[in-house]
């Protein structure tokens, strides 16, 4: 029988963790759902966990914060440990990869350069270092290791800060405005003319350049779609409250009313940050 003391003890830290996780997997005792699983049915739960931990700082929800890093790191976990049974790498290795990487990507921390350079610097010189990375794992193009499976939206970010690295870029914000304008006429187009798939089309070169118009403002997309999907969901949430008030229901409602409401919930919401 396996010593139990570590997986009940409440200070255990880390290495309760792992344990937990060997026992979840083991073929004889284990839980027949953890040992089910395979990187790739884990790998859409990482991605969830991701979120969730942007979700709770997105609120501020500090006090969730603690147990959504907590699933997240489970995540990472769970994958080592598949790996560790498959011989490929252990969570340990996993943590020292890491450890090489931070201190060789912060020489002017951990080695003999100066860290008397501005942020600006330090980001340039950040990006040449991936670079050497990316070459010695045989990743010549611009755009090797941009992560397929990122979110669309962010995917497109990071494709277009990858090109305009090497001088693939609008020089100014007016200039993409103008090819907003441009690709919502071709869109317009493609709707009035043409069928689904040119229309699809369109609408992903329209939000590409919104990703684009995005990058030289300053701003990531997907943590500003995020706060505007955050924003109609409380302004929302305010017309059904307004609406059962009423002894309605939106679906009693008409759009001319829940517009109306919409107003007042958005005037509620500007009074309350202005506060």
């Amino acid at each position: 029988m396996p010593d139990d003391a570590l997986i009940h003890d409440p200070n255990g830290g880390m290495p309760r963790l792992l344990e937990i996780m060997r026992r979840l997997r083991d073929p004889d005792s284990g839980c027949p759902w953890d040992i089910e699983q395979t990187f790739a049915t884990i790998a859409p739960y990482t991605i969830e966990e991701a979120y969730e931990v942007a979700d709770a700082i997105e609120r501020q929800a500090w006090d969730e914060l603690k147990g959504e890093l907590g699933d997240l790191l489970f995540q990472s976990v769970f994958h080592a440990q598949m790996a560790a049974e498959a011989g490929l790498f252990t969570f340990d290795e996993v943590a020292d990869t890491m450890s090489d990487k931070m201190v060789a990507r912060h020489p002017h921390v951990f080695g003999d350069e100066s860290r008397d350079k501005s942020a600006e610097q330090q980001t340039r010189d950040w990006e040449a270092i991936k670079a050497a990375e990316r070459a010695a794992r045989a990743q010549t193009g611009v755009l090797d290791g941009v992560a397929v499976g990122l979110p669309a939206l962010l995917r497109a970010y990071k494709l277009q800060k990858r090109a305009a690295r090497v001088g693939f870029d609008w020089p100014q914000t007016e200039h993409v405005l103008d090819k907003i304008v441009e690709e919502a006429r071709e869109l317009e187009e493609a709707r009035d003319e043409l069928g689904p798939d040119q229309i699809e089309e369109e609408m992903g070169d329209l939000l590409f350049v919104m990703a684009n118009l995005a990058r030289h403002l300053g701003v990531e997309p997907e943590a500003a779609l995020r706060r505007a999907n955050a924003k109609f969901t409380r302004r929302f949430a305010r017309i059904e409250a307004l609406l059962a008030e009423r002894g309605k229901t939106p679906d009693q409602s008409d759009l001319a009313e829940m517009d109306a409401l919409w107003n007042q919930a958005k005037a509620e919401d500007k009074a309350r940050q202005n506060n």
